[in-house]
């Protein structure tokens, strides 16, 4: 956020007012209003935005409530996307409109340059990417961004989007979004490329503290290609063209003090989707995260996770093998190879419209603890069961499915280290050893390195 710095308070104020008998000082018993704020550093940003910011600071009845106030509204100035740098200055109040309880508070802040890009890496799933862009932001003061980007993979995945987003100060932070963009990527596991054209509008809001909404509808034109001439029959058959219109909701509740590698906390996240809003595409997709980490004392802590999800077909409608479920990876249900898990034709695996996957880990320090509170924070030792398993599509009176979802079960274990990538993606090297699994899986025995954000 910067940096707040503040004056002594003035010594007129009776200090037995604010202190109890250990002499401790209590700041919510300091009477303290704010007369009067500067904004200093501003060239761009609209006065009407900033007004809008800093409304809640002149609602301070004590010098806590000044401070609170002041870190959320420097906050509600980082999110604008308009400044590099907020800093903060409170002092007492001078001049002819002074009051004796007074407060003048001074916001310094650097806004971003006119025009910023450059290049540099992303790490995806088990991928590295070279991404080039350029940005406007706070294109018309209020912080509105236009971006644009292109995007190379390791694995053959490219593509090219431009984005406009605008923040609004008010209740709940909400952004709104609206991209045009073209992709396409290799899926060599299941013997076929992807190549998507297509437009979103997106909003993301927070209902209640920590809990974020996304509100998304999406139209892309997408075309499916055989990789080679081996590719099996049954991926040929969907190779073609197809429209797709869907909306989309999810919601996350993150209560993790990392979502990387968390020492304590909870996440919760919910993700519907309904496509069938014009196109030959149709289906209702759920899918389900839930995780629990429990600390065990002497910095080990023990992680429960799950994940499931089902797709179901909407009358006159179809879907592609790209919309279904795929299990198995080095983050995923490790010991078995990505989409390692589930039916195949030939070599491809064709995936599937149910699955579930789980997770228990048990994360220690490193030995002697190498950088205790520094560097040492981002390595990790861990022992893992995993187990999971995929289906096929689960209608009415399909009981042997169901049953089939429980009891040929995926399982795994292993040991290994993890290392957090700026605490955004991490880095595992584990040796795996798969327990159970099916003649059409997979496997992926020994050593197994793994790259992403998502993990099981």
């Amino acid at each position: 956020m910067g940096t707040v710095q503040a004056k002594s308070y003035p010594t007129g104020i009776e200090e037995e007012k604010m202190r109890d008998k250990g002499d401790n000082i209590y700041l919510e018993k300091v009477s303290a209003r704010v007369d009067k704020i500067n904004i200093d550093g501003v060239a761009r940003t609209k006065q009407d935005v900033l007004a809008k910011s800093m409304k809640e600071l002149f609602g301070s009845q004590n010098f806590q409530e000044v401070i609170l106030n002041i870190y959320s509204v420097a906050d509600k100035l980082q999110k604008l996307n308009a400044f590099k740098r907020v800093d903060v200055f409170i002092d007492t109040s001078s001049g002819a409109d002074a009051t004796p309880k007074g407060l003048e508070v001074t916001f310094y802040v650097q806004e971003v340059r006119r025009i910023t890009g450059g290049i540099n890496t992303l790490v995806g799933n088990n991928e590295g990417s070279l991404v080039a862009g350029v940005q406007l932001p706070n294109m018309f003061g209020r912080g509105e961004c236009l971006q644009s980007e292109y995007h190379y993979g390791t694995k053959r995945s490219s593509g090219f989007n431009v984005t406009f987003t605008k923040p609004f100060v008010s209740r709940g932070n909400p952004r709104f979004t609206a991209a045009l963009f073209k992709q396409g990527e290799d899926f060599t596991w299941s013997g076929f490329r992807e190549i998507d054209h297509g437009t979103l509008l997106e909003l993301n809001l927070e209902s209640f503290p920590r809990i974020q909404h996304t509100f998304r509808w999406e139209g892309i034109w997408r075309e499916i290609k055989s990789l080679s001439t081996v590719t099996s029959f049954p991926v040929r058959e969907e190779s073609g063209h197809s429209l797709k219109s869907s909306v989309k909701h999810t919601v996350a509740l993150d209560l993790r003090d990392n979502p990387v590698i968390p020492t304590y906390g909870q996440l919760f996240k919910l993700h519907q989707e309904y496509a069938g809003l014009g196109g030959d595409v149709g289906f209702l997709k759920h899918e389900l995260e839930v995780q629990l980490n429990q600390s065990l004392g002497m910095d080990m802590v023990l992680q429960a996770s799950l994940l499931g999800g089902i797709l179901n077909k909407i009358q006159n409608k179809n879907y592609s093998i790209c919309d279904k479920f795929f299990l198995g990876g080095p983050l995923s249900l490790r010991g078995f190879t990505v989409r390692g898990v589930g039916p195949r034709a030939n070599e491809d695996a064709l995936g599937a419209e149910t699955y579930w996957a789980s997770g228990l880990h048990l994360y220690t320090p490193l030995p002697f603890r190498p950088g205790r509170d520094g560097i040492g924070n981002y390595f990790r030792t861990h022992t893992f069961l995993n187990a999971g398993n995929i289906g096929y599509f689960l209608g009415e009176n399909n009981y042997p499915d169901w049953k089939r979802m429980f009891s040929n079960i995926r399982l795994s274990c292993g040991a290994g280290i993890v290392i957090s990538v700026g605490h955004i993606a991490r880095f595992e090297l584990n040796y795996c050893l798969p327990l159970k699994f099916q003649n059409e899986d997979r496997t992926n025995p020994g050593m197994q390195f793994g790259i992403g954000v998502a993990f099981l």
